[in-house]
């Protein structure tokens, strides 16, 4: 697109080009969503909001989701664009429930469609797993103070006709939910905009390999993997459009004083149904998400970071994030995220995670998601073949 306006601009008068150029990316490549470097451009669309705001002008700026409940919170009707979404959740009577955050999910429809195009525990949604909180920091997606408990989304998510959110509640209690949903209002739709998706994946444990009579270093670091089939998923989809990261959530299940490195497993995506190796080929867990040497330490960037390092020796649970906002990942017909989990698929930890995507309807309709009590932490998951 960029290369194609610069061609067009070729053609103009040299007083022209800068005008012409901007105003032929707004038109055509950046108008939807608004950033630091478009922001003083006029926009015709309208800013809109619906909110948990006390319709009666008390001070009551919250919504009470009984338990088993499915609450619709926006049903927005027409053409725009959903540019930010805030909430903060409390349970009963102001306190929370234990592993609240995978009993609440978060569901969004595009367009009138039958089945979600996001399906995930609420947490996970906003970027960190284990049923936990955290303040971190990444561009489309945050956990704030106080303790990490107010969650942020800037995932854009286009619609034509219809946009509906659902909260389904599904802790043993009521809960007390506070929300913002900020969107744009358009005339039209921008040609070329993909539907917003995510969905939630776990396997609790992988399917490792004993170790046998291999020594840890064996065990840890050695064997061939020539095919990827045995890898943890990411994300399975298929249809037109790109992947745009994830987060990856890892409980240390090995009980060992020696070098206990949950990672070293190797990113694979598969695209338009090509065979190992594919065009896209890692080179362990930590380079994958932009780190290095097996890293415990917490760290923040805009586009990748460590929200929990995990404990000596990395036990516990660890949780990591990977944006690719500036590198989309494109396919055509189909994709495969997968990633080992430990190098040749040896270990058998605690994994979890949510991916996000971009894509034309319709979309392949999602697994069912795991009842509440194979979604908690330390579960023991069904293998799914």
């Amino acid at each position: 697109m960029l290369a194609y306006a610069h061609v067009v601009c070729e053609r103009l008068s040299s007083n022209d080009i800068y005008t012409r150029r901007i105003d032929f990316i707004m038109n055509n490549l950046f108008y939807p969503v608004a950033s630091l470097s478009t922001i003083a451009y006029s926009r015709d669309s309208k800013r809109k909001r619906l909110s948990s705001y006390d319709k009666t002008g008390c001070n009551d700026d919250r919504i009470y989701i009984e338990s088993g409940e499915s609450r619709i919170i926006a049903d927005i009707k027409g053409i725009g664009c959903i540019n930010h979404i805030w909430c903060t959740i409390s349970g009963e009577n102001f306190i929370e429930e234990k592993n609240y955050l995978r009993k609440i999910v978060a569901l969004m429809y595009w367009d009138g469609e039958e089945n979600p195009s996001v399906e995930v525990p609420i947490g996970d949604f906003f970027g960190m797993g284990h049923a936990q909180c955290h303040n971190y920091v990444s561009t489309p997606l945050q956990m704030s103070p106080q303790d990490g408990k107010s969650f942020n989304c800037w995932f854009p998510m286009p619609f034509s006709t219809n946009a509906k959110i659902k909260i389904l509640n599904e802790c043993d209690k009521q809960i007390i939910f506070y929300y913002y949903i900020d969107y744009e209002e358009y005339n039209q739709m921008p040609k070329g905009l993909l539907r917003f998706h995510a969905s939630w994946n776990r396997e609790c444990p992988t399917k490792g390999v004993e170790q046998g009579n291999m020594t840890n270093k064996e065990w840890l670091f050695e064997g061939k993997n020539t095919t990827g089939k045995e890898n943890y998923v990411i994300l399975e989809a298929k249809g037109k459009g790109h992947y745009v990261g994830c987060n990856v959530n890892i409980h240390n299940l090995r009980d060992t004083t020696e070098w206990n490195w949950p990672g070293e497993g190797d990113d694979m995506i598969f695209i338009d149904g090509e065979k190992w190796p594919p065009t896209l080929h890692g080179t362990g867990t930590e380079d994958y998400f932009n780190t290095a040497w097996c890293p415990t330490q917490e760290y923040n960037a805009p586009y990748h970071g460590i929200t929990l390092g995990g404990k000596d020796n990395w036990e516990g649970k660890i949780s990591y994030y990977r944006y690719h906002i500036h590198d989309p990942i494109m396919f055509n017909k189909s994709i495969k995220v997968s990633i080992e989990h430990g190098h040749n698929n040896h270990r058998s930890d605690d994994w979890s995670s949510t991916a996000y995507w971009y894509q034309s309807e319709p979309h392949m309709k999602f697994k069912s998601l795991f009842p509440v009590k194979l979604r908690l932490p330390r579960c023991l998951v069904p293998r799914q073949y």
